[in-house]
């Protein structure tokens, strides 16, 4: 699928690109030791807290995603049905899937231009990212009704800063990082940035900075996340390099960026922001999920219509599952009890439902135009991150 050329052309030669990016209309995006004596023991010292204030605690150090584990619903959504809700980007609406039965129950009519669908970080709350509409459109998962709109400049994408306090809107046209409040989106703070196409991120395991890829120029940012500041820019080692989705791995050590003109993920010391090695994994390589055991994680590679397991484990990719047919897979989530993965097809208006320890596919379901940004509702976690459900 395409966005029609209107209005937000950057420089035509970006337009030239191969491939859309993470939004399939990323042609027109573009355009656009301690020691003691033993005889007196020293006193004990209170460790210092590290992490970003008001985060709630890291629960194991060791994983990230320990909060994520099958069953472990927020006492916040355990009323929610569980539903597969689906933006098209060319149909302006959201179509709600019943993931028991594999059927379209709903099509709700959003803004211009949806692109993804992001859990707020209290849980309560889905924000339906309208790009072109420059509106965010509230869903409550308990009742599948939408709100109304609220008035937010080029939403390409979502995240929330890991105490709470923010919503940093990814304004991918407008060449910035919008600091805004979590709960009523007034805006606190409009970072520039000298990249093009900012659109996906995650947050170190202390929450003091993020790490965000840069599309349409093939750059990263570190930023810091209380000062609101970039304090880290590098090229990727790739010409026409086009990143793509970002995720941390469970124990911290290492990001992941997904690379679909490279074909594969880019990975970095976050800490150290040095220059980042490189895995192949597939054409068009995307999306990033991890399982709900953190051991492998899920790869989406879009100009080929597979998936790529990645074993952290063991440091390699381990399978690649192909769609039956092909396709195109996009973004997603892993379902609640972590045996399904569900992705969008951008450029067949499907969705598709894998199995996790088989990767057979399960279901391939017709929905409208472009479906992008795809959100798994409820998934386990305390609180949200943004994009289509990064859970802590």
């Amino acid at each position: 699928m395409h966005r029609t050329l209107l209005g937000r052309a950057l420089a035509a030669a970006v337009a030239l690109a191969a491939l859309s990016g993470c939004g399939a209309d990323t042609r027109d995006r573009a355009n656009a030791a301690h020691g003691t004596e033993a005889a007196v023991p020293a006193p004990a010292k209170k460790k210092a807290d590290k992490g970003l204030p008001g985060m709630p605690p890291v629960l194991d150090p060791k994983d990230l995603y320990a909060a994520d584990r099958p069953g472990r619903l927020s006492p916040v959504v355990r009323g929610f049905p569980s539903r597969i809700y689906v933006p098209n980007t060319n149909s302006n609406t959201v179509t709600v899937i019943d993931p028991k039965t594999y059927k379209v129950i709903e099509t709700i009519p959003v803004g211009t231009q949806p692109q993804h669908v992001v859990p707020s970080w209290d849980l309560k709350t889905l924000w339906v990212n309208n790009d072109k509409g420059n509106t965010l459109t509230p869903l409550d998962p308990r009742t599948g009704k939408a709100g109304p709109p609220v008035d937010v400049h080029d939403p390409y994408n979502l995240y929330f800063t890991p105490d709470g306090k923010y919503a940093v809107v990814m304004a991918s046209l407008d060449r910035q990082l919008v600091f805004r409040d979590a709960h009523t989106m007034e805006v606190k703070k409009s970072l520039p940035v000298s990249c093009y196409g900012v659109n996906h991120a995650d947050f170190s395991p202390d929450g003091r900075y993020f790490i965000v890829s840069c599309e349409f120029s093939g750059e990263l940012l570190k930023v810091d996340t209380a000062k609101m500041e970039v304090i880290g820019h590098q090229k990727l080692p790739f010409h026409g390099a086009m990143p793509q989705d970002v995720k941390i791995a469970p124990d911290g050590s290492k990001y992941y960026i997904a690379d679909m003109m490279a074909d594969g993920m880019w990975v970095l010391d976050g800490d150290h922001f040095g220059k980042p090695s490189f895995l192949r994994t597939g054409k068009g390589a995307h999306g990033l999920y991890i399982s709900r055991d953190s051991r492998e994680m899920y790869i989406s590679n879009r100009g080929e219509g597979s998936v790529s397991v990645f074993d952290f484990g063991r440091g390699k990719l381990t399978k690649k599952w192909h769609l039956p047919g092909g396709g195109s897979p996009d973004m997603g989530g892993v379902s609640a009890d972590g045996k399904v993965l569900w992705l969008t097809g951008r450029y067949h208006s499907e969705v598709y439902a894998i199995d996790t320890r088989t990767g057979h596919q399960l279901a391939r379901i017709k929905v409208g135009s472009g479906p992008h940004g795809l959100a798994v509702y409820p998934q386990p976690g305390r609180y949200s991150l943004g994009h289509t459900g990064i859970f802590r």
